[in-house]
């Protein structure tokens, strides 16, 4: 469980984050929307570790995150990135391992219980075909699942998502993320930020919208994600359109009959 509270932080004299709070369980996925620059990354920061010059409280567990040390919060966190080549040569099955590395001390190599581990981690994402591929040479879809069974072999029981689907077509995108929804249901609680709020309606249980460094929206994602709240995060004029297979966000655009 993650326990937020007026949670501030400044860059300089730039406020970034403004007195946000919020909470999210076992089990939940939370979908953190809102334009660029509002604050997502920074919060994400705060929340690992890496900002730690922040006012307010970020409980993770009950534990008060200042107290963790890195290799406590490996325990605890996951960090799943965008999709991006890394700068060496791995294969799929070195990547996962690397979830590992918090288990074992710097100087060691992994042992045969962290190879099990991350064997587990392919097979529960069906990827354990892939393992003896090169990372850099699979689809963008292939790599982005990958990265999640790193993080599902760090064992951390939180997973944080920094717009993992941004570079993925539209058919992995969904791909993707039905696996995360899963892993939601399964007792993960996964934050994951997204530029795209129909993500949100499909797949989350709940929104944090944040507007300026500010809680525009918190809640659950079929009351709070509305048209009035997309036009105040966006600027956009939409409608939602009930269909069988669930909400759509429809955007309300102008066209000039082409003659």
């Amino acid at each position: 469980m993650i326990r937020i509270e007026h949670l501030t932080f400044s860059y300089d004299k730039t406020t970034v984050l403004n007195d946000v709070s919020f909470s999210v369980g076992e089990g939940t996925l939370l979908a953190i929307l809102g334009p660029n620059g509002v604050g997502k990354t920074t919060l994400f920061r705060c929340i690992l570790g890496e900002q730690t010059r922040y006012a307010g409280r970020i409980e993770i567990d009950g534990i008060d995150a200042r107290t963790l040390s890195v290799r406590a919060l490996a325990h605890r966190i996951a960090y799943i990135p965008q999709t991006h080549a890394p700068a060496f040569r791995f294969s799929v099955r070195d990547m996962v391992l690397m979830g590992t590395t918090h288990r074992i001390s710097p100087l060691s190599s992994p042992r045969a219980a962290e190879t099990a581990i991350a064997e587990e981690a392919m097979r529960k994402l069906g990827i354990e075909a892939l393992a003896d591929k090169d990372f850099s040479r699979i689809s963008g879809g292939e790599q982005q699942l990958v990265y999640v069974a790193r993080a599902l072999a760090q064992q951390a029981k939180i997973l944080l998502m920094d717009e993992p689907t941004s570079s993925l077509d539209y058919g992995n995108q969904l791909s993707v993320l039905s696996v995360v929804g899963q892993l939601a249901r399964d007792g993960y609680t996964v934050l994951l930020s997204t530029h795209n709020p129909q993500h949100a309606l499909w797949f989350a249980d709940g929104i944090l919208a944040l507007k300026n460094g500010d809680v525009a929206a918190f809640g659950k994602t079929r009351e709070q994600l509305q048209p009035e709240l997309l036009q105040t995060l966006y600027g956009t004029d939409v409608r939602l359109l009930q269909t069988d297979g669930g909400p759509v966000i429809l955007p309300i655009t102008k066209r000039e009959e082409i003659k």
